[in-house]
């Protein structure tokens, strides 16, 4: 079932915070897959005690069913409002039997012919166990070039409409408020599914599925999220998450933790991306809500910060750690080719070791690593 949740409070850390990806057209959903979260800051008590999401919807104006925006109590960011038409309709026909999307998000370059999405496909076809789970895959795009490249591939494409003054083209340069506001959508979509009743695993475009991932995500957590490093602290909760891969089960806490993660941005200066303020508050978010928070191991799911070789262990690989597209697209090739090798062994064969996976080195040269 995977490691336990709650835990001690952390201490803060020294900030680790790798910005990634620098592509030509921006990562419209970056997500943090390229970056390593900052360390726990000082609790906030300014949302303890608000009682039920339902609580939480009145207080926060009590918006249209199938509307949200990125307001806060010192907002130094955009209004974004979000429209979510046809999404409810769309949920039954990819949910699993238990209510469950496994969601991703891409932009147009993504979309390209042997590009992220085509690893990504592919890591679902190729895996063990994982090939009819793309039936449940839903892939968010925010414009028509996305879009587009993505029905090109897969049956589930969802256009997420932006209803502001937000200039997409200024979204595609990596760092601007505009890319940004980008990065935080992400939590309206998932807020609305979660409110619809059903559960979510979220997974970054540029992970590698292996094998079903669902066997190390525990039934009790309302949230479980994995880590750049698992060991990086003494306790597993004081690590840094990755918000690239985390999975959310529906309920009124789980609708209040996402709230209260979108709320929190406006308490932090520098128009932070959701990883680092969700790094800050996730102690908050276990002591005042009481929220269940599963780390996911990088043994199992992991990634190019803390890359785990062994192929008859590991889950997913994330290209987090790594900057530029190119070099992204060449290390999790290598690695899907060394899974194929790995899956043509004898049991006898596979039990000598004699297939790992190849270490990302283009990417850790990207980081000045090698």
């Amino acid at each position: 079932m995977g490691p336990g949740f709650g835990g001690k409070q952390g201490g803060s850390h020294a900030v680790s915070f790798l910005l990634g990806a620098a592509l030509p057209t921006a990562l419209l959903f970056f997500l943090a897959s390229d970056r390593l979260g900052e360390g726990l800051s000082s609790i906030s008590t300014s949302w303890r005690g608000k009682g039920t999401a339902a609580a939480l919807q009145a207080a926060a104006g009590k918006p249209a069913a199938n509307t949200l925006t990125t307001d806060g109590p010192k907002q130094d960011h955009e209004v974004v409002e979000v429209e979510f038409a046809g999404l409810a309709e769309l949920l039954p026909r990819v949910a699993t039997e238990d209510g469950t999307v496994i969601m991703t998000s891409v932009n147009e370059v993504w979309t390209r012919p042997n590009s992220l999405l085509d690893i990504f496909l592919d890591g679902f076809r190729n895996g063990d166990g994982t090939a009819h789970l793309l039936a449940h895959v839903l892939i968010v795009t925010v414009d028509a070039g996305s879009l587009s490249g993505c029905r090109a591939l897969h049956p589930h494409c969802y256009l997420l409409e932006v209803k502001s003054g937000l200039d997409l083209n200024r979204a595609r340069t990596f760092g601007t408020r505009e890319y940004v506001e980008m990065i935080w959508l992400k939590l309206s979509i998932q807020q609305r599914i979660l409110e619809l009743g059903y559960n979510f695993l979220f997974t970054d475009a540029d992970i590698l599925w292996l094998r079903d991932p669902f066997q190390h995500i525990s039934v009790y957590a309302d949230m479980s999220c994995s880590l750049d490093n698992s060991k990086m602290a003494p306790d597993l909760l004081d690590c840094e998450n990755n918000v690239g891969f985390y999975y959310m089960k529906s309920t009124n806490r789980s609708v209040e933790m996402v709230r209260y993660w979108r709320a929190a941005r406006a308490r932090f200066d520098g128009n932070p991306i959701e990883q680092v303020v969700f790094n800050k508050i996730k102690h908050e978010l276990i002591r005042d809500l009481g929220a269940r928070i599963q780390p996911l191991e990088t043994e199992y799911i992991s990634g190019f910060c803390d890359f785990q070789e062994r192929l008859d262990k590991v889950c997913t690989v994330h290209a987090n750690c790594c900057m530029g597209l190119d070099n992204k697209v060449h290390d999790l090739r290598n690695v899907a080719a060394d899974w194929r090798n790995y899956t043509g062994l004898t049991p006898e064969e596979r039990k000598k070791g004699s297939i790992k996976a190849t270490a990302p080195i283009k990417c850790r040269k990207s980081m000045g690593w090698t």
